[in-house]
């Protein structure tokens, strides 16, 4: 028992220090995997620390960029604010030099009076370049903000800014509101003139006329679309036109579809020209371009229209054949603007589209000028005449009203109280009120306010206001299922058609039409009753 004994002690020791080995094994292997991960908690807690610190200099700087935002937003509306406040008075500054203009004309035309017109002429002149100098001034800000605002946009992208700002195909800036303002940059003005050159364009500008249009080519067809005004639809054009008689035979739905042209008044000023080429007939409107519409709208009264007639290219020929329905698309719906536009188209019949038929100055009349006379009376001389009459503090009022001689004389509804009611004389001032009504009826002759009287007196009668509309015709059934066997002539409603006949009214030639009947009563009456004076020449006028 005593060797058994002393054997199994030893096979414990030696078993009991195996394991003790494998102890420390494991032991020391554990104290390492235990350095090794103290040793990545360091090296992670190290990067925990700098992305933090990464993290708010981000947010110290994403902080920063957004006050210089701020800062940077209330510099462009305040800059906004500034080139809004500039073109509002440079659009006074505008007005006040017209007006100054008008006053130094009839400073001018007076100067023979004296000496003392004469030094008021002078200090007109002054006053009217130190108003030049100020618009220069206020031009040269103007071009300082601009300047302003594109380097501020080089600062800072254009993703970065608000949308009412950003950068528009045209170049300048996009508005909130498009209608909001007024005044355009580079908008009609009275001095508007032909371009002087053209695109740099291969077209073959050697059109011989005798050569039918049929035959033109391509480049012919698409250098006179430019002359014509027509030139925003040339790149469609040169896709569709083989030669003229492809315009020829095309339907306004062709234009609209082959060419683009959405415009309905576009399409009218082509269809008008082709039919032209096709008839070969020379009308003396067609020499009157898009340019000298404008010019006229001046003339008759009515500036506040230019930019739309001019966008529509509404030019002589055109203005001939004038619809109720076009003037409504070019945003004409007062009634007495219709009736202004209507009586001058008349004067330019029968003044065969004579395009200098208007008198704008006191010429060399008589005392008491003849309804003739008066008919060829452009806006700015009818102020004149107010100013004779002693209404010059009234006479700027009938800017933008549309009256002119043509009005006064062939619309019958047109009588004092009309012209008091556009000059917003109180209807208290009896005695401003009774003056204008003298000086009227000697201006239009006794005949005309004899008829303008009766006319006032009729049963029926509705008195001329500045606030009717007009509305456009609604088509009735019948109408409406036979209006595609009608041509275009026999449905269009004219403005002032053309007849063959004449008759004499107040002493002035006027077109018989049924769609001037209703309008002018005078019209309505026997042609027989009549005196066939006609238009004359100033010269051959007879003295009332």
């Amino acid at each position: 028992d005593g060797g058994g004994g002393l054997t199994f002690v030893l096979k414990v020791n030696l078993h009991s220090s195996g394991n003790s080995e494998s102890y420390q094994q494991r032991l020391s292997r554990l104290e390492g995997d235990k350095e090794s991960l103290v040793l990545q908690v360091s090296v992670l807690t190290d990067q925990v620390e700098a992305q933090g610190a990464k993290i708010s200099d981000l947010q110290s700087s994403l902080v920063e960029h957004q006050h210089k935002l701020e800062s940077t937003e209330e510099m462009l509306q305040q800059e906004l604010l500034h080139r809004t406040s500039l073109e509002n008075q440079k659009l006074s500054l505008m007005g006040e030099v017209s007006y100054l203009k008008i006053k130094l004309a009839d400073m001018e035309g007076k100067q023979s009076h004296g000496a003392e017109r004469q030094h008021k002429a002078e200090g007109l002149i002054k006053e009217l370049k130190i108003l030049k100098d100020k618009v220069e001034h206020l031009e040269d800000q103007k071009i300082q903000y601009e300047k302003k605002l594109k380097a501020t946009k080089h600062v800072y992208p254009e993703s970065l800014l608000p949308y009412r700002l950003r950068r528009t195909q045209s170049g300048g800036l996009q508005a909130a509101d498009p209608d909001a303002g007024q005044f355009t940059r580079g908008g009609l003005r009275a001095t508007a003139g032909p371009r002087l050159t053209r695109t740099p364009e291969s077209y073959d500008s050697s059109r011989d006329m005798n050569i039918p249009f049929s035959q033109w080519t391509k480049g012919q067809v698409c250098g006179w679309l430019e002359d014509y005004g027509l030139g925003q639809y040339l790149n469609l054009t040169r896709q569709w036109v083989e030669n003229g008689q492809t315009l020829l035979s095309a339907t306004p739905q062709d234009f609209e579809k082959e060419m683009g042209m959405k415009n309905p008044l576009h399409r009218k000023k082509l269809q008008l020209a082709l039919n032209a080429f096709t008839t070969k007939v020379i009308e003396k409107s067609s020499e009157l371009d898009h340019i000298w519409v404008t010019r006229w709208l001046d003339d008759i009264g009515l500036p506040q229209y230019k930019d739309q007639f001019h966008e529509a290219r509404v030019d002589g020929r055109m203005i001939q054949y004038l619809t109720v329905n076009d003037l409504l698309t070019l945003k004409v719906t007062s009634q007495l603007h219709h009736l202004s536009i209507k009586c001058a188209i008349h004067v330019l019949h029968a003044n065969k589209f004579n395009p200098n038929c208007l008198r704008r100055r006191p010429g060399e009349e008589v005392s008491c000028p003849s309804p003739s006379e008066v008919v060829q009376w452009s806006n700015h001389r009818v102020m004149e005449w107010l100013r004779a009459v002693d209404l010059a503090e009234y006479a700027p009022n009938l800017r933008g009203s549309g009256v002119h001689g043509g009005l006064i004389i062939l619309e019958p509804r047109f009588s004092s109280e009309t012209l008091a009611l556009l000059l917003n004389i109180p209807p208290q001032k009896t005695l401003l009120r009774r003056h204008l009504a003298t000086a009227f009826s000697a201006l239009v002759g006794t005949q005309a306010t004899q008829e303008k009287r009766e006319y006032g007196n009729a049963t029926g009668h509705v008195p001329l206001t500045t606030t009717a509309k007009v509305k456009p015709k609604k088509l009735g059934f019948t109408q409406f299922s036979h209006l595609r066997k009608r041509k275009p002539d026999e449905s269009a409603d004219y403005i002032c058609p053309i007849d063959s006949g004449t008759l004499t009214v107040n002493g002035i030639s006027r077109l018989p039409s049924a769609a001037l009947r209703g309008l002018s009563p005078n019209l309505d009456r026997q042609p027989e009753r009549r005196e066939p004076l006609g238009i004359r020449a100033r010269a051959n006028s007879p003295k009332q």
